[in-house]
């Protein structure tokens, strides 16, 4: 018979650290750092080259999203979160942005119907 000791069950424990909470490398938040200065520097660059139109919009957006996403992931510690704590945190404005797309959708057929059935366009 082959029994496992108390002792050979300790071994598989990660040894104990005075320090609270769990460290990360520094060596991430600079290289996050980094991006964050890229992207910003890129979304200056809209200005400067002055992209016009809906191009000019989709690229501020995209840089703004990817920031934010960076920030929420490492600097709020997301990234080293359980699941579900993170479509505690992501799902719900998803869900809006949804719902306000929905609405946006559905406002444009109201204003048209009243432009095309009520005389509002002149």
């Amino acid at each position: 018979m082959n029994h496992a000791t108390h002792h050979d069950h300790d071994e598989t424990l990660p040894p104990a650290t005075n320090e609270p909470g769990q460290q990360h490398p520094l060596g991430v938040y600079f290289k996050v750092w980094g991006y964050l200065f890229v992207l910003s520097a890129m979304s200056y660059a809209v200005d400067y080259f002055q992209v016009q139109g809906i191009m000019r919009w989709v690229l501020i957006i995209t840089f703004m999203l990817l920031k934010a996403g960076l920030i929420v992931a490492i600097f709020m510690h997301m990234a080293w979160e359980r699941l579900a704590l993170v479509y505690a945190i992501l799902v719900p404005p998803l869900c809006l942005a949804t719902l306000v797309g929905l609405m946006l959708i559905e406002s444009n057929y109201t204003f048209w119907t009243r432009v095309l059935f009520l005389d509002f366009g002149g």
